[in-house]
């Protein structure tokens, strides 16, 4: 296992160029068909060629997963692992790559040529299995089989500077950023859905702790009191031990913003290290893409993460 050592980055893939072929899977959730076309041309407009995986609109007889898991990890391995693949961005997220993650065949995937990978939320398993068992940086962002994808432009844009031209998008700030304590910190990046993370606790592929890291967290749909319970597991573990700085992105659907702040205040706030609320990275719109496995300055106070190279070579 390949684990991140604070203050140096993970192997970053190359960034993309026009022409070329990108792998696109579903892991997770169910994937409508419609919604993956439009956005499927949003891919080709910027020049790239998508490759549907075989399996990628099946349906599981749960009605909440996108096929069986094994032929969920057997689509990614093969994107993953086609040497004419210079990119693999999941559909969307959802739920179910908790129960695909361990089918995957990490050895071959390791043999196989770096490459970007793209997506959020439930993906967060994913992002932390490519640190830990690849030793990849990758990119925490909008998914093309989403509704936000189709109407977020600014967020596309983003992302799609991002994938061809990442040095424009080093400086990550949002209009609303502020900080929620004061400060500024450096280490490298890592995180995601705040759900996801407390439960990738124990795993085979999850990190033994958040250590000199920036650590980047958002979630949706999940009361206070769920909210609570995972950031106290993260606490009670010792995961948050040693973290260097905290990002936050948003909480749609988390109940009223003064108590979701509130809330993150009295369980973060001990921790003593910087934390920059409202990056506007997530469940929102419009939605940044972040790298994750890369070194970062956090800056509280001006509101800003700073990638120190970019997030794709």
């Amino acid at each position: 296992m390949t684990a991140s050592v604070p203050g140096a980055g993970l192997v970053r893939p190359r960034r993309l160029v026009a022409g070329d072929r990108v792998g696109v899977v579903a892991p997770a959730g169910p994937v409508p068909q419609g919604m993956l076309e439009a956005g499927l041309a949003v891919l080709r407009e910027w020049g790239l060629e998508p490759v549907v995986a075989p399996h990628v609109l099946d349906e599981h007889p749960s009605g909440y997963l996108a096929g069986a898991d094994q032929t969920r990890a057997d689509d990614l391995r093969d994107a993953w692992c086609d040497p004419e693949t210079a990119a693999v961005v999941c559909a969307r997220g959802g739920y179910g790559t908790q129960r695909m993650a361990d089918l995957l065949d990490w050895d071959a995937m390791r043999r196989a040529e770096p490459k970007a990978f793209l997506g959020f939320s439930d993906i967060t398993v994913l992002h932390e299995a490519f640190a830990t068992r690849l030793g990849l940086a990758t990119l925490h962002g909008p998914m093309p089989g989403t509704p936000a994808f189709l109407v977020d432009h600014a967020g596309r844009d983003h992302l799609r500077r991002t994938l061809f031209a990442p040095e424009e998008v080093q400086v990550l700030h949002a209009r609303a950023a502020r900080a929620l304590v004061p400060g500024r910190a450096a280490g490298v990046t890592l995180g995601g859905c705040l759900s996801l993370l407390a439960s990738d606790i124990g795993t085979p592929s999850g990190r033994p702790s958040a250590a000199g890291g920036i650590l980047l967290l958002e979630d949706t749909g999940e009361e206070a009191y769920r909210l609570d319970r995972f950031l106290t597991q993260l606490l009670r573990s010792g995961w948050l031990d040693g973290v260097a700085g905290i990002a936050l992105g948003s909480w749609e659907d988390c109940g009223p913003d003064d108590e979701v702040r509130a809330l993150l205040l009295d369980r973060l706030g001990p921790l003593g290290v910087p934390i920059l609320e409202n990056l506007g990275f997530g469940h929102c719109l419009p939605a940044l893409t972040l790298p994750l496995g890369v070194p970062a300055v956090l800056d509280a106070d001006a509101g800003t993460l700073t990638a120190q190279v970019p997030a794709l070579r």
